[in-house]
């Protein structure tokens, strides 16, 4: 029975320990909330710690000094709290509450908390400013664009510039496949010397089938081909490693890529007669894939 009556009184926003005048009634939440704490033999420091509210806003409470207290929205907040801890009906409480600031017309402080509160319509930005700020950063974006685009279009070489490059460097490629193109400068006579850049194997042979030269040449090892052999002939795996001069100028090479060359005369008046090799080509007549290769090695 006394626990029936208990609730009663609770719901009736009447706490424990409250004299049982049927007259009596409290004026604010904060003296219902106090006398529920003094009630139950609780200090403002054990609210606190359960509630984890600071102290001075629940005896801000407890004395309806709501000026000293945040916006409304955190004010209600703490009573709910403080209003739980004691076993109240906190939602009874906090439309309680809400009247009571409406009635007193306070709007709370903000000097302890952040600069608005985001709950609180009244201390969100207007919507132009928001416009505003979307619309500012959208421009800073396109300035970064057009700017970017331009700096790429700036470094890019103009088409006059690309194409006196391209002939510059189809220069380079001819005079590197062909480094004697002027082959009238030079003379038929002159002596005819092989060189190797990378070790390479050779054999070298006139007319008749007499070797005059035959070994694995060594990087920097050059032969000179004797001036009175008789149609002298070269077969060898590696041609572009080997260097040709006649009379110290240089001829184009004798072969390109590892594709071995055979029977290939390498008198001064044959190679002076030769067309340069394209790249990675050599003639069938100069590859070692006849039966006439095999049978000089």
């Amino acid at each position: 029975m006394e626990n029936n009556l208990s609730d009663e009184r609770l719901d009736d926003g009447t706490p424990p320990g409250a004299p049982e005048n049927a007259e009596f009634r409290f004026q604010t939440v904060g003296e219902q909330l106090k006398a529920a704490r003094e009630a139950q033999g609780l200090s403002l420091t054990e609210v606190a710690s359960r509630t984890r509210v600071p102290m001075r806003h629940l005896d801000a409470i407890e004395r309806s000094e709501f000026s000293a207290l945040p916006g409304t929205t955190y004010t209600v907040g703490f009573a709910r709290s403080y209003a739980k801890v004691m076993e109240l009906d906190d939602v009874k409480l906090a439309n309680d509450l809400r009247e009571e600031l409406a009635q007193g017309g306070y709007q709370g402080t903000t000097a302890r908390m952040p600069a608005y509160e985001p709950a609180d319509p009244a201390r969100v930005p207007p919507r132009w400013l928001a416009w505003s700020a979307a619309a500012l950063a959208l421009a800073v974006l396109i300035a970064y664009f057009v700017w970017r685009s331009f700096a790429l279009s700036s470094d890019a070489p103009s088409p006059e510039a690309t194409k006196v490059i391209a002939e510059a460097e189809i220069g380079k490629q001819n005079a590197a496949s062909s480094p004697a193109s002027n082959t009238e400068a030079i003379d038929p006579k002159g002596e005819v010397v092989i060189s190797a850049t990378e070790t390479v194997w050779l054999k070298i042979y006139d007319k008749d089938n007499k070797r005059l030269y035959e070994k694995e040449m060594q990087p920097g090892e050059r032969y000179i081909v004797p001036a009175d052999a008789q149609n002298p002939m070269i077969v060898t795996g590696r041609p572009q490693v080997l260097n040709v001069t006649i009379g110290g100028k240089p001829v184009p090479p004798l072969g390109s890529g590892d594709k071995s060359i055979a029977d290939l005369e390498v008198s001064a008046a044959a190679l002076l007669a030769r067309k340069p090799v394209p790249p990675a080509e050599t003639t069938s007549a100069n590859v070692s894939e006849t039966g006439g290769a095999a049978s000089v090695r």
